[in-house]
């Protein structure tokens, strides 16, 4: 109720003993703070916060216009509803090296349990379209070194995330990941790969885990989470997945409202009302307000007290 019982500190802890287990970890994107409960009762292993859903949420695209706050506060209200951890999408860490460390701060105290920092020059571009562009090897170094230096849990994991394969090809991917690597990251995210034969050959390259981006309709294949996990692959997003299913559902509702001025053809489509309140934890809260209101605030005073 109210919060995670699972601390931030305790979320990282269990993110590196997962990892270190070498299994796919599945971390759907979630949308909002309740999709993250929905993420971790349905049995997923952790819940990404994507970029581009918060650029979404907000009405805008996905080219570098949030500000570090604003997903700071959005990952603090989505890492509090789970006891899974969190992993966050920092884009090009909001600025220069120096901003790069202030953003690792502020998401180690939103309570998520990792971020990525990526290579491509600011502002940044969706890693799945045309024309974005990316930093010299010695800046994309210096931004992971400024994360890695500044943040204070030591568990707190710093991923390297490179779009470099789209301009240069996979063996200029494979050089800019293991430089990565040696400037600190914990885990590389080698963003826009078109096959499962290339992420084998990030897998084979480097000795830190390795992401899969799952997203729709984007430049990779939509490889099964059985055919990862195959090759080796430690943590598979899904960044933008709920976003879209929740997107196409309620435009067919509001084409229902307009063609047919009811939507009681898609109730059985709709989460149940009582399906809301278990994921809200209604039964808590009126357990809590219960007991508070319940208690007797003591009233006698011994004598020998005053």
């Amino acid at each position: 109720m109210l919060h995670s019982t699972t601390t931030a500190a305790d979320k990282r802890l269990a993110l590196r003993a997962a990892l270190a287990t070498g299994e796919l970890l599945r971390f759907p994107g979630a949308f909002n703070p309740l999709s993250a409960r929905l993420i971790q009762d349905k049995g997923m292993e952790g819940v990404y916060i994507s970029g581009a859903v918060i650029s979404a949420d907000l009405g805008l695209p996905d080219v570098g216009l949030t500000s570090v706050t604003e997903v700071a506060g959005r990952s603090q209200q989505i890492a509090r509803m789970t006891d899974l951890p969190a992993l966050v999408d920092a884009d090009t860490g909001f600025g220069e090296p120096m901003n790069v460390a202030r953003t690792v701060q502020l998401l180690e105290d939103a309570g998520v349990a990792g971020l990525h920092i990526e290579d491509q020059v600011n502002p940044k571009r969706c890693g799945h379209l045309d024309g974005k562009l990316v930093v010299d090897a010695t800046t994309a170094a210096k931004r992971i070194r400024a994360a890695v230096d500044a943040r204070r849990d030591p568990n707190f994991l710093i991923m390297a995330r490179t779009d470099i394969r789209a301009l240069e090809g996979l063996p200029a991917m494979i050089d800019r990941a293991r430089l990565l690597v040696d400037a600190g990251a914990d885990a590389i995210f080698p963003e826009a790969m078109v096959d499962l034969a290339e992420f084998e050959a990030v897998r084979r390259a480097v000795d830190v885990p390795v992401l899969a981006n799952m997203t729709e309709f984007g430049k990779s294949d939509l490889l099964t989470t059985r055919q990862l996990a195959d090759v080796g692959i430690n943590i598979v997003i899904f960044p933008v997945s709920l976003l879209r299913l929740a997107m196409g559902a309620a435009e067919r509702g509001l084409d229902a409202i307009a063609e047919h001025g009811t939507l009681e053809p898609l109730l059985d489509q709709m989460q149940h009302r009582s399906r809301l309140y278990e994921l809200l934890d209604y039964e808590g809260y009126t357990r809590f307000d219960t007991s508070v209101f319940g208690f007797t605030v003591p009233t006698d005073r011994h004598p020998d007290e005053g």
